[in-house]
């Protein structure tokens, strides 16, 4: 039974590590997009966006923190509460819907292009 729990306290150690990155390049990738480039592709204001992102950033940091620090004690599982991790369900579907759908929609607007793209 331990090594059951060893093994999905690494599995979900390895998930939150890759959402907490998934959070972390969208957030990125929003702060580096122009303001008129979000209105101009009819989706949510920029600073909405950078808030939906900063929370799901930070959200999936204190999950990622929780598993990875689980997967480090010696005593196996522990449970981290029900709230965080819905929260973490929260970040995994806003950096989700950021960057398959508002990052190729703010693309190509903005800022001029230049030999290396338009950003």
């Amino acid at each position: 039974m331990q090594f059951v729990n060893l093994v999905f306290n690494l599995l979900f150690s390895v998930l939150s590590l890759i959402v907490l990155g998934m959070a972390g390049y969208a957030l990125v990738h929003a702060l580096r997009v122009p303001a008129a480039a979000f209105v101009s592709a009819g989706k949510l204001q920029k600073n909405i966006w950078l808030i939906i992102l900063i929370l799901a950033t930070l959200f999936s940091a204190a999950g990622a923190w929780a598993y990875v620090t689980t997967f480090m004690l010696v005593g196996g599982a522990q449970f981290m509460g029900i709230g965080l991790g819905l929260f973490s369900i929260a970040a995994v579907i806003a950096a989700t819907i950021y960057i398959v759908d508002v990052k190729p929609a703010v693309k190509g607007m903005g800022r001029g292009g230049g030999p290396y793209g338009p950003w």
